[in-house]
């Protein structure tokens, strides 16, 4: 499943409608980097179109994961405001929709249901990640029980797909 969608589906259609305003869409062409290990970032993205490889700078030859449309990037930094661990860089032409961290908590400061919203969103987004890596080294369900979810989740991806779709179109008209 897009992880995207964990977030989407929690947060309210005003909240989307809010976010694609304040956001913007970026284009990346091959080998551009999005998000450098150790620099401090001032977006969180969500991947449109287009496939991302996330790495290590110590041993860039070790992949950590590839990442496509629907993935969210950013979201550790936005939650610990520390630089981001690893770097990312894209595969080939990547379009990505980016919304400013700081634009985002200030909204969070006058919009308190936003901010709850977002944050469990944001919570779920990352017990999938770490639920999938736990089992990935061989910890816990098997990967083929990983991609089980909540029915409370479940009953928001309708939604969030449409909301994903609205996101898209609104940067394909750009």
């Amino acid at each position: 499943m897009k992880r995207v969608l964990f977030v989407l589906g929690h947060l309210s259609d005003s909240d989307i409608e809010w976010m694609i305003e304040q956001g913007h869409q970026r284009q990346l062409t091959t080998g551009d980097y999005l998000v450098r290990q150790g620099e401090p970032i001032e977006e969180i993205y969500i991947v449109l179109s287009g496939s991302l490889r996330i790495f290590n700078e110590e041993q860039p030859e070790v992949e950590v994961a590839q990442i496509a449309s629907g993935e969210i990037i950013g979201e550790m930094s936005f939650l610990d405001e520390r630089p981001p661990s690893v770097s990312v860089v894209a595969n080939e032409a990547v379009s990505v929709y980016a919304i400013s961290l700081e634009r985002v908590k200030q909204y969070m400061e006058a919009n308190t249901r936003f901010a709850a919203r977002f944050y469990y969103s944001i919570a779920l987004f990352l017990s999938d990640r770490l639920r999938k890596t736990t089992s990935r080294l061989g910890y816990g369900a098997p990967e083929d029980d990983a991609d089980e979810i909540n029915m409370n989740v479940l009953n928001q991806v309708g939604k969030a797909g449409s909301r994903f779709s609205r996101m898209l179109s609104k940067f394909a008209e750009s």
